[in-house]
């Protein structure tokens, strides 16, 4: 499994339109090897919100395919020359190949 890491630091009050864009029903659901997303907002009484996204894929081939699929770019290149939204502080990412995945036990033992 292959996993891309994202991490947003957006103002007060804006992580929703981050959460929105990320969430909500894009192109990348239809990519063979993509198994999900997922978008989490760090818990803060108030300030700057952190946003993480995680996107998931079968393995780091199949994230190399939607980075370079017609739809993958052609979706950056209508975002060339445009500034970043205001409300976006900071954005960094990460690429990870999972080496471990723990789950709930399974047990064959009758009640």
């Amino acid at each position: 499994m292959f996993v891309q890491m994202r991490k947003m630091i957006v103002t007060e009050g804006n992580s929703d339109k981050v959460v929105q864009r990320f969430g909500g029903e894009g192109l990348v659901e239809k990519q063979e090897g993509f198994i999900d997303t997922t978008v989490m907002v760090k818990k803060v009484r108030r300030g700057d919100e952190e946003v993480v996204i995680q996107t998931r894929w079968e393995s780091e081939e199949h994230w190399k395919q939607w980075e370079k699929s017609d739809a993958h770019i052609a979706g950056h290149k209508a975002k060339l020359g445009k500034p970043k939204p205001e409300y976006i502080i900071s954005s960094e990412g990460g690429l990870y190949e999972v080496k471990a995945v723990k789950g709930p036990k399974t047990s064959n033992a009758t009640v």
